[in-house]
This record gives structure tokens, C-alpha cells and sequence, in this order.
């Protein structure tokens, strides 16, 4: 079983090697997500499903975050990564300029304890032992924004239907070892209700979680994950466009006044061929020239707010 799992390991992460390499190449920088929520690529259910193969009184996904060997299966996992030398530039991950930041989990959710005490006490643990290893880069939980106990009122009247994930977007990010803040957005998941409803509860979500930021944590912000589903009732490419500049507006608003909010990333960008992996928000650049368009316009237009700007033209580019 070890000797398993020690090859997979190196397989994937020779893989990674390349991935990075490449990104070095053309000037592309990574968040790089330690774990998943979910089970798709190897979410926290293998730790657990690992625990019972070695007779730990396990029993549910969410022991992940309280169970103390699986604890430290991820620390052990997380030392891997960062100190892996990438067999292709020879550079350890957590000395390589081209990862900006490590993400501890992909949507994480502890509904085992909807109080948020279990996963605070979690990200705490985590959070310092990643910086422990790696004091070079920043570190972002991965959360998609829900709001918990310490703000009932914002939980109540921003988190689509009060709904509530055993996450609290302003104490989990309230920690020195938390760099900046993180929010997704799936209105046509979470919300129900025509476009113009919809359009009013991002809104209220992306305003909510830039001010809150802004006042309450004192860190920067990113909408790490977006999209428009093609599997959704009306949908065009060309209102997914629409939907895009939307959201890449209110980022580039709050980074011209200086504001907290300093990027977005749509979910997903895949090549041609991909359509195994596309879950309805993949975005095939080659095949979607007008929306390749609005985003290279977003990276253009936020390029010239960075103080190093040349003043050339890059909208190209991208």
C-alpha cells in the first residue's frame, strides 16, 4: 500500500514539476491547493478512507478535520510538497517565485460542527504549520466566502438562503498566517430566481465581502472562482461575456480606488479536447474568442494599475 501510494505520489508531482516549469516560462504565477473538499482529484474522503484501512475509529469525511492521525497524514502530505525539489528547474516549491500562494483546501466544509470551532481550530493548526515550513509565500484557506456565528447579521442576509457550511469567512481569515481572503461565486448553484435576481445577489455578495475586507480583516481579497454554466436554463456565450465583465468590473473598481480587491479567477480555463473534464463552466479560449477577448481586456486594463507597467501595449498577450 505504501509502495502504491509513494508512486502515484511521484507520478503527480513530477507532473506538478512540469506545470510550474512551464508557468516560469511564460510569466504565470500559482495558487497551488493543497487538498479538496470535494472528491474529485483526491479530496479529504481518502484521508479518512486511509484512517479506516489502518483501523482508526473513523467514520465520516468531516473527522478529517478533528481526527489527530489524519491531522498529521495532511502535515505529512503538505512537508511533501513544499520541500520537493522540482526534478525539471532543480528549485524546492517553497523557495520557487513562480507559486504566489499555497491554498490549504479547495471549498472547504465542516458540517459536522456548524458552530465553525472544529474548523477554526483546524485552519490555526494548519495555517502556522505551513508557514512553519514555508515563511516565502502566502497562504489563503480556500474559502468560498459563507459567513458563521461571529456575524449572524451578515450571515443571515448576504449567505444565499442563510445558508451556513461550518465556515466563518471573517474569523477563519482573521489570522496572522492568512495572507488575504478568498470568495467564490455560483449564483446559478446557490440562488434561484431570473438573471436580474441573480445579478443582485452578486452583487450584494462581492460588495459584502470587499467592504468587510476593507474594514473588519485589513487584507486583500480575490474571487478566485467564477463562472457561467452552459448546462444552465439560457445560457449564451454571449451572457456568459456579459457575466464575466460584470464581476471583472467590480475587481478592477475596487483595485483602481485602491481598494482590497486585487484579481479574479474564473472556473474553468481547459484546451481543446478537454471535454471530459468540463463540468459545464469550462472555457475552451480557442473556441470562445469573445469571451478570450474580455478577459484579455480585465488583464490589460489591471496590468496598467501595477506601478511596474511599461506603458506598452499587452492586450495581446494573454
Amino acid at each position: 500500500m505504501l509502495a502504491i501510494a509513494h508512486c502515484r505520489f511521484l507520478r503527480a508531482h513530477t507532473g506538478l514539476d512540469f506545470v510550474i516549469s512551464e508557468a516560469g516560462k511564460h510569466g504565470i504565477h500559482l495558487i497551488l491547493s493543497l487538498v479538496n473538499n470535494w472528491n474529485d482529484f483526491g479530496g479529504k474522503n481518502q484521508y479518512v478512507k486511509w484512517g479506516k484501512e489502518r483501523g482508526l475509529p473513523v467514520n465520516k469525511d468531516d473527522d478529517f478535520f478533528s481526527n489527530p492521525a489524519l491531522k498529521e497524514y495532511y502535515k505529512n502530505h503538505v512537508k511533501a510538497v513544499l520541500t520537493r525539489i522540482n526534478t525539471i528547474t532543480g528549485v524546492a516549491y517553497k523557495d520557487d517565485t513562480t507559486i504566489f500562494a499555497w491554498e490549504l483546501m479547495n471549498e472547504p466544509h465542516c458540517q459536522a460542527d456548524y458552530s465553525g470551532a472544529t474548523f477554526q481550530s483546524w485552519v490555526e493548526e494548519m495555517a502556522a504549520y505551513v508557514k512553519s515550513i514555508d515563511g516565502n509565500h502566502m497562504l489563503e484557506i480556500g474559502l468560498e466566502g459563507f459567513y458563521g456565528e461571529t456575524t449572524p447579521e451578515r450571515r443571515e442576509q448576504v449567505n444565499p438562503g442563510g445558508y451556513v457550511v461550518g465556515t466563518d469567512f471573517i474569523t477563519n481569515n482573521n489570522l496572522t498566517h492568512v495572507d488575504f481572503a478568498t470568495i467564490h461565486l455560483y449564483t446559478d448553484q446557490w440562488t434561484s430566481g431570473d438573471d436580474k435576481a441573480q445579478l443582485i445577489f452578486v452583487d450584494k455578495w462581492v460588495e459584502a465581502h470587499i467592504e468587510d475586507s476593507n474594514t473588519q480583516l485589513k487584507k486583500p481579497i480575490m474571487l478566485t472562482e467564477f463562472g457561467k454554466s452552459s448546462r444552465s436554463s439560457g445560457y449564451t456565450v454571449d451572457a456568459r461575456d456579459k457575466y464575466f465583465g460584470h464581476l471583472f468590473d467590480a475587481i478592477y473598481n475596487s483595485a483602481s480606488d485602491k481598494g482590497p480587491c486585487g484579481g479574479g479567477l474564473f472556473w474553468q480555463v481547459l484546451a481543446p479536447g478537454m471535454t471530459n473534464w468540463d463540468d459545464g463552466y469550462g472555457v475552451v479560449l480557442e473556441e470562445s474568442p469573445s469571451t478570450a477577448e474580455v478577459i484579455n481586456q480585465q488583464s490589460y486594463r489591471m496590468t496598467k494599475l501595477s506601478p511596474e507597467f511599461d506603458g506598452n501595449d499587452h492586450s495581446s498577450t494573454v
